[in-house]
This record gives C-alpha cells, structure tokens and sequence, in this order.
C-alpha cells in the first residue's frame, strides 16, 4: 500500500485555486467533473502522490449523491478532508478490514471527465461512518492503469513537469484527541505501519477543535504557507 493523495476541500473554483499555487511555483492543473456527484477538482501531481483540491460545482447534485466525499465535503467546509491510499488489490483489502471489525461501504467505482474530455476511472473502499468532529477514516483507491501508465499518461498532458517529478510529500500530520488509539486504528487500516513506502502519517495531540489533517510536509520542506484552513510545509 502506499500513499496516493491528500483531499483538500476547498470554497475556491479550481481556476482560482489553479493560479494561486502558480503563484507559489507550484505547477496545479485543472483536473475535471465529478458529474455524478456534482463536483469539480484541481490538482497538483508530485513524484508519487498528489493533492487534489476538491470544491462543489452543483449544490443540488451533491446533496443528492450520497457519497461519502460529498457528504463530508458538505458537513466539514473548506480545509483539509481526508487522505487517500492506493493499492492494487482492492477486494483483498476489503475482506481484510471486514475480517478487522471494519464496516465498508464495499467497492465503489468512480470516474471523472478531464479537462481533455478524457474518462479517467477507478475503484473506491470507505469506512462507513457519519461526518463528525472525529477523524474520518481515509479511503482506498486502485486506479484502472499501472502507476506507469498513469503518470505517463500525465506528462503527456502537461500536467506533471519534470520539476515536479523530484517534489513529494514525505508527511501528513494529524491533531487528534488521543494520540495512541488513533495511531494502533490506522495501523490496522494501513497494514502494521504508519511509515509507508512514500509517506510518514503521523498523530499529535489535538490543537484546533475537531480532529483533522492539519499539515502536509513536503520532502525538504520549510516554508509555510496557509491555504483554506490547511497549512503546507513547501520546498
């Protein structure tokens, strides 16, 4: 399993937030529709994992898809959602965290037009549970390509430079309540480590009022900057 990316939610259109990290050098692109949920995204591709900054496009759509992004999209507000991991086997992953006590939402499939007009799509696994002040579980991706495949796939579009290719995010960190039942949960969500093949989750003790991602570490990042209620540590 490794990381794949951060949900950051967002009040901002996806051109607005597009220019913005341009402005911080940072080469974001416009993703695309999540017609079916009423969604609309931009995106900052890395050398391994991305950030996807996700906003609502059609209100009334949203609050009829009963998705579990949408639904916590639509009770958190801007700032950081959740994280996303990708595996390539989603329906072992599945039986796992059923075998764990994990109620899932089963396999979901989810797709979205880009900005080309391609159809990009995927499988998706949730926890089940209700947007609250807790941490919400992070979901499961396994993308219809390889990782090769994808990100070839990327650079023919221009939306991974080479610049980019040497830029990660090396660790999340999150303010939760109590610090060890939190960390001993995701370890059995991610397979017995926090430490995963390219990115460090990491728990400390709660500052702000509800239990979220509070900080997105880049690798050699130093210089930080706040952006809708979510602060990034940049190279």
């Amino acid at each position: 399993m490794k990381f794949d990316h951060v949900v950051h939610f967002t009040d901002s259109t996806p051109e607005d937030t597009v220019s913005f990290w341009k402005q911080q050098t940072l080469h974001a692109v416009v993703g695309g529709r999540h017609e079916k949920w009423g969604t609309r995204n931009a995106l900052f591709y890395g050398r391994d994992s991305y950030i996807e900054w996700l906003a609502i496009e059609n209100r009334e759509i949203a609050e009829r898809a009963d998705h579990p992004l949408t639904k916590l999209l639509l009770h958190n507000g801007s700032g950081f959602g959740t994280l996303c991991f990708r595996t390539t086997s989603i329906e072992e992953l599945n039986r796992r965290l059923i075998g764990s006590g994990f109620q899932t939402s089963g396999i979901l499939d989810g797709s979205r037009l880009t900005a080309e007009g391609k159809l990009l799509e995927w499988k998706m696994l949730f926890i089940n549970e209700e947007p609250s002040a807790r941490l919400p579980n992070p979901f499961f991706i396994q993308w219809n390509e390889t990782d090769t495949e994808r990100y070839e796939g990327l650079k023919a579009t221009g939306a991974i430079t080479e610049t980019q290719q040497e830029i990660a995010v090396s660790r999340c960190v999150f303010g939760v309540e109590d610090v060890e039942e939190m960390s001993d949960r995701w370890k059995v969500l991610l397979g017995g480590s926090l430490q995963l093949p390219n990115c460090l989750i990491e728990f400390r003790k709660l500052e702000g009022h509800k239990e979220r991602l509070e900080e997105v570490h880049f690798e050699n990042g130093t210089k930080r900057l706040a952006f809708e209620k979510g602060v990034y540590f940049l190279p």
